[in-house]
């Protein structure tokens, strides 16, 4: 069983004089940050949060500026320290670590890159860039290399040799990630660093940093305030207010499916064409298990994982019912009431989508279309099994 990259468990951080009065009533009686404030003079900045990083997994925590995201990743390295909870870093608990140990931890296993790069003004690229491994006693020649390595991988290749006021913003972003790489740290943590920058060169360094994230497979947590960053470079997202987390999934789940007002309202305007998957909105092979084979391979075919965008393609080549595979094997169809939903964030149980017309779409040279009636919500689609056979015999002469 593989051993989750981070864990935290209970999560809590109090600012203030009065905090262990405030945690136990938050804790025990359910205050607020409001309340916290109000009553204790306390700030709330993170409340029994718990969750848990895979190995290699880019997860996202967004929220609006005060909502904890900062405070929470800082817990992650013991830049600030808990009030209640535990952080675990590959199985290990980082409370417990030493002075030294905790030194180690971020000098050799987790990276950060804060959104204000502190770059030394005084060091070129190459020795901002190496300057965790000249603290860990490495020959100027080692660190030379890795540094070049490091820079070539941001797309910076000779730049080592220039200082920091020579470089642009989305530069000097660069530098900072290549410096946090130097180290080889099995987790990165990406506070923001992105959100100073003009859109194009953000959106540059967010397709970099995709690249990068294939080539290195680090383990990250990225901090942003985008919520269409969090989609485009998360493989999870954390959904976060008022120091708690408000809803965690995938960035399908968070946008098709929303917890609670708050999250319908952040993802209201987000485009579903290149996020929701052909197994979203498909009606499942086995609730139309008596459509012919014949007839399923005739049709217009996508795969389980093709987003909308490419559904959408599919369908404008002709057809009203198109069929999707998991790799070779048929896993279902879509029909075009249900490729019109998925486009307009109308996602259902896939056992509830609609049959309409089904039995239209189905007429490839045939007179007499198969009959398929609505399905009763939880039912799957009926399809006329002798029309059908019909069709199956036809399609045989």
């Amino acid at each position: 069983m593989t051993v989750p990259a981070i864990v935290c468990s209970g999560l809590w951080k109090i600012f203030g004089t009065r905090k262990g009065e405030a945690l136990a009533a938050a804790r025990d009686r359910g205050f607020s940050k409001r309340q916290v404030l109000e009553e204790f003079d306390c700030v709330l900045g993170v409340a029994d949060v718990s969750f848990s990083v895979e190995p290699g997994e880019i997860f996202c925590i967004m929220g609006l500026s005060g909502s904890g995201k900062s405070t929470l990743v800082r817990h992650l390295n013991r830049l600030i320290e808990p009030t209640a909870g535990e952080v675990k870093i590959g199985g290990n608990a980082i409370n417990k670590l030493t002075p030294s140990e905790l030194r180690a931890l971020r000098s050799e296993t987790v990276g950060m890159v804060f959104q204000h790069m502190a770059l030394l003004p005084h060091r070129t690229v190459y020795d901002n860039v190496s300057l965790s491994l000249e603290l860990r006693g490495k020959s100027r020649k080692e660190c030379r290399r890795v540094a070049e390595e490091n820079l070539k991988l941001v797309d910076l290749s000779g730049w080592g040799e220039r200082y920091p006021d020579e470089l642009s913003g989305g530069m000097k972003q660069r530098v900072g990630l290549a410096r946090a790489m130097a180290a080889d740290p099995q987790i990165l943590l990406l506070d923001e660093p992105f959100s100073a920058l003009d859109p194009l060169i953000r959106r540059q360094l967010q397709q970099q940093f995709l690249d990068l994230a294939k080539v290195v497979q680090k383990t990250t947590v990225f901090i942003t305030h985008d919520l269409d960053e969090a989609i485009r470079l998360g493989d999870r997202i954390a959904i976060m207010k008022d120091g708690k987390f408000v809803q965690v999934g995938t960035p399908e789940d968070i946008v098709t499916a929303p917890k609670d007002r708050y999250v319908a309202d952040f993802v209201s305007g987000i485009s579903l064409l290149n996020l929701v998957t052909a197994r979203k909105i498909m009606q499942p092979r086995d609730s139309i298990a008596t459509l012919p084979e014949k007839k399923m391979q005739a049709l217009p075919r996508v795969q389980t994982t093709d987003k909308l965008s490419a559904v959408v393609s599919t369908a404008a080549d002709g057809g009203d019912l198109i069929a999707v595979y998991d790799g070779g094997e048929p896993a279902g169809v879509i029909t075009r009431r249900a490729l019109f939903s998925g486009i307009q964030g109308m996602i259902s149980s896939p056992d509830a989508v609609s049959g309409l017309d089904l039995g239209r779409a189905c007429q490839y040279g045939g007179s007499s279309a198969p009959s398929i009636r609505p399905p009763r919500p939880g039912r799957s689609i009926d399809i006329d099994t002798a029309t059908l056979s019909a069709h199956s015999d036809e399609g045989k002469k």
